[in-house]
């Protein structure tokens, strides 16, 4: 197949839409619903992001996409109980294989704005990925294959609508590719820079030049997922989790404040007292996700109103008190945090300092990187110059 004709552009106004290839067929199958413009564009982008992840890690990738950027993106590494409780998965019957837990992860992370999402999976999906897919509200999933149950599952969902892709992964595209903007038509080379080199960590102009294997990991898991995050873009991972993702910010200071946030967020999920909320029994799950979201936000009185809390709650519960929210948050530790270019300034480490950070790894060349140096060095920081920028328009 060499095109495809969509329902509409990137609103229903813009029509006709159509995705093509200029020279040989489409690398890709629809093998159920009907993908839209900005379902392509979310496909297309994370299935690029899954694919690098796994070259790098030699482990299952997924990721969950909103509005071409990232809100999730993980590796298959194992969940402990607290993370198979804030994911939602400690309910199951099943086991989970490597590509669920990778897609738990990602899923998971960002609730909020994971909720009607487009997923990627680098693996082939198995029945137990697809039995998670199908709890959750989305769009669509594009992988490099579906085994005969998972296809049977994930075709059933969404009342048989929901959007199925099978990407070929032998596909390459041209080195150089084209886009167009109010008729003018760019062009550049392809943004093939590899983010798995032991070249990221040579210049290393910190005190504390100490990065564990995991927290390289970690690095270059943040990296790989701002090549694919709309810029300016920030990216907090920990344990082998994008856990905050700021993205399309004009200012960087609002990136690393953004993506700090919801880093905050994912670890006050894990605190008893949110874990513990007394929730009523067949909540629908985006109700339970939205009250968690508030219950922890500086809007916490909003969902503690008298007429509100018991449409959640069979019982009102206790604020989360700043000093009890200060106190969790104080523990978490061994951060990593990538940047798809410099930091202008030592702003951006003294807020990525209170959600745990302790390893960067960001492009260099500003003229205050001094003053970011010294910043790091005042929180024993580990911060490596990539010298690579990674914005993506």
């Amino acid at each position: 197949m060499k095109e495809l004709s969509l329902k509409y552009g990137c609103n229903p106004n813009q029509k006709p839409s159509r995705i093509y290839m200029e020279e040989g067929e489409l690398p890709i199958k629809v093998l159920n619903g009907r993908p839209g413009y900005i379902n392509f564009l979310d496909a297309l982008n994370s299935w690029q992001l899954v694919k690098e992840l796994k070259e790098a890690t030699g482990l299952p990738a997924a990721a969950s996409f909103k509005h071409v950027s990232p809100a999730g993106a993980a590796i298959g590494l194992p969940l402990n109980d607290t993370l198979k409780k804030i994911y939602f998965v400690d309910d199951i019957d099943f086991e989970l294989t490597p590509l669920a837990v990778a897609y738990a992860r990602a899923r998971g992370a960002d609730r909020m704005c994971s909720y009607g999402d487009f997923c990627a999976l680098s693996d082939i999906c198995d029945e137990a990925t697809a039995r998670l897919i199908n709890r959750e509200v989305s769009d669509g999933v594009i992988a490099p294959g579906y085994s005969a149950k998972a296809l049977e599952i994930l075709k059933h969902k969404r009342k048989g609508t929901y959007n199925i892709i099978e990407m070929d992964p032998k596909y390459r595209p041209a080195t150089i590719e084209h886009k167009q903007v109010f008729g003018i038509t760019f062009e550049q080379s392809r943004n093939e820079v590899k983010l798995y080199v032991p070249e990221l960590f040579e210049n290393i102009p910190t005190k504390n030049k100490d990065f564990p294997e995991e927290a390289r990991r970690d690095l270059i898991i943040s990296l790989i997922t701002l090549k694919y995050t709309q810029s300016n873009s920030v990216c907090y991972v920990k344990d082998g989790q994008a856990i905050g993702i700021g993205a399309g910010q004009q200012s960087r200071i609002h990136c690393t404040r953004l993506a700090g946030n919801k880093a905050d967020e994912w670890w006050l999920r894990q605190c008893p007292k949110v874990m513990n909320l007394p929730f009523k029994a067949g909540i629908r799950r985006a109700d339970r996700d939205n009250s968690i979201n508030i219950y922890i936000s500086d809007e916490y009185e909003d969902i503690l109103k008298e007429g509100i809390w018991q449409l959640f709650f069979t019982e009102k519960p206790e604020p989360l008190t700043a000093e009890e929210r200060k106190e969790w948050l104080a523990q978490n530790k061994k951060v990593a945090l990538g940047s798809d270019a410099f930091f202008p300034f030592g702003d951006n480490i003294e807020r990525a300092h209170k959600s745990g950070v302790e390893y960067i790894a960001q492009a260099g060349g500003s003229i205050r990187d001094d003053n970011v140096i010294d910043t790091c060095d005042k929180y024993d920081i580990a911060m490596t110059f990539t010298g690579i920028r990674l914005f993506h328009h």
